[in-house]
């Protein structure tokens, strides 16, 4: 595994968790088993789906959680944490569950992507990693996805790197992107760490710095024949830029080529330059186009009969600027008395959307045999089954009078153990096969839960017992 982590992040806390583990610790409460689930509650850009990211870089953090002297001393500084509980951090290590859905799963509102089944205080821990983790990734993953879609099938480049939040931004967002299906980047480093196809061109500085813009293609041509992109706005793109790429490709002998348009009006100049290098001869030369795009805009420019073969996506990309926060949280659902049954544990608001769904749970996509198309998410209690071969009656939670009975279906169970007792259990697959896996998963979606505007509401609906446990806790709560 190729980890982007080269440094110790044990202390990448929120410090309420440190003062909570403390106080877990004086107070006999360290090695209660917990039950946290990872979730988030709304869909970026009002969507109908996100993608899940970021397992490996959770896993490579967990295997490398240590405190060292220094973190340690540290502590001791903010003159708040017990001897014995530093005493205890110095042999510290994670030694729980956690059980996940793999990397590139279309994932869904209020349905756990990650549960975490440890003590009170390596739960709490972890929690500031998963998140930042988790979010950051997944919204990319989802932002990519959409912006790949949108360009039907023509290759999409993350060119974000220097508008990112961060060299962690640029890195994980173009391996995050690279999973949802963008065809490379520009961030080297990225690939030499995860293997995604790292491309380049030019930029204008180069044809800036030879006497003239023919002489800056030429040159390029003879430098890289086999991979000549020729940046043709510095100046004018019909009168200048065009014809000196056409004059740069014919004098080298290659046919095989790109031109970029980074400026201006990119379906009048694509229509236009189309024309232009098809009339030289030049059919099979591509037209890249970049310059402050996303989905929206590269949908209405395909709508608009423009003639672009790749495009070059960045700060839309991996910033997700139209939605740039993700809101995955991390609650507590359960945990376990001395005799090790679990007790559900519920969260009640002022808001019914952040009331969470008590219990330690199982994850359930059940998927229509003569389509393939997933059809809902069903969640039940731990200990329950779905039964392909009997009718299963489904509703959704907040409107119960809202049902289907399905009959021709199968169901697969989302999470995979990850973790246990503090060992990894899980193979890791490449990012070749996270990309393809993520492929599959989203041919499984119907397409009108991938529509931009007003998507249709998959369905993530509670097992008759999970519902029941919720309620009887709700009601018992709150009378």
């Amino acid at each position: 595994m190729h980890s982007y982590i080269r440094e110790n992040y044990t202390m990448l806390f929120d410090f309420y968790e440190l003062t909570m583990g403390n106080g877990y610790f004086l107070s006999g409460l360290k090695d209660k088993i917990s039950y946290f689930d990872v979730f988030y509650r709304q869909n970026p850009d009002n969507g109908g789906y996100a993608i899940a990211c970021g397992l490996e870089q959770i896993v490579d953090y967990i295997n490398n959680l240590r405190f060292t002297e220094e973190d340690i001393e540290y502590l001791r500084s903010k003159k708040c944490f017990d001897e014995k509980f530093l005493d205890y951090l110095r042999t510290f290590r994670f030694t729980g569950d956690i059980y996940a859905m793999p990397e590139g799963t279309p994932i869904f509102p209020g349905e756990p992507v990650i549960t975490v089944r440890a003590s009170a205080i390596e739960a709490q821990f972890i929690e500031t990693f998963l998140l930042l983790t988790f979010n950051h990734q997944s919204l990319i993953a989802t932002k990519a996805n959409r912006i790949v879609r949108a360009a039907n099938g023509r290759a999409i480049s993350e060119f974000g790197s220097r508008r990112a939040q961060g060299p962690g931004g640029a890195i994980l967002g173009a391996r995050a992107s690279y999973i949802a299906g963008c065809a490379g980047t520009a961030c080297a480093i990225a690939d030499e760490r995860f293997g995604v196809p790292a491309t380049g061109t030019m930029a204008h500085s180069w044809v800036l710095m030879f006497d003239s813009e023919y002489e800056a293609f030429d040159t390029y041509c003879r430098l890289y024949p086999t991979s000549s992109t020729l940046l043709v706005d510095t100046y004018n793109v019909l009168s200048s830029g065009i014809p000196n790429a056409i004059k740069a490709f014919k004098a080298n002998g290659i046919t095989k080529c790109a031109v970029r348009i980074d400026s201006g009006d990119l379906t009048y100049l694509s229509r236009k330059a189309r024309k232009m290098l098809d009339e030289a001869g030049l059919p099979d030369c591509k037209i890249v186009a970049s310059n402050a795009l996303d989905e929206y805009i590269i949908r209405d420019l395909l709508t608009q009969g423009a003639q672009i073969d790749a495009f070059g996506v960045g700060e839309r990309l991996i910033t997700s600027k139209s939605s740039p926060v993700f809101g995955g949280v991390y609650k507590l659902a359960a945990v376990e008395d001395g005799n090790g049954n679990i007790i559900p544990k519920i969260k009640i608001s002022e808001n019914p959307e952040k009331v969470t769904t008590p219990h330690f749970k199982k994850v359930f996509r059940l998927i229509e045999r003569e389509t393939g198309k997933a059809i809902a998410d069903y969640i039940t209690v731990h200990d329950e089954t779905v039964d392909e071969t009997k009718p299963l009656t489904i509703f959704d939670p907040n409107f119960t009078w809202k049902s289907k009975t399905l009959t021709d279906f199968y169901a697969i169970e989302l999470q995979k153990p990850i973790f246990r007792n503090g060992q990894l259990v899980y193979k890791l697959p490449t990012t070749e096969e996270i990309r393809k896996y993520c492929s599959e998963q989203m041919d499984m979606q119907w397409d009108e839960v991938k529509r931009f505007e007003n998507p249709h509401n998959y369905y993530v609906d509670l097992s008759h017992k999970l519902w029941d446990t919720k309620q009887l806790m709700l009601h018992g709560l709150t009378r």
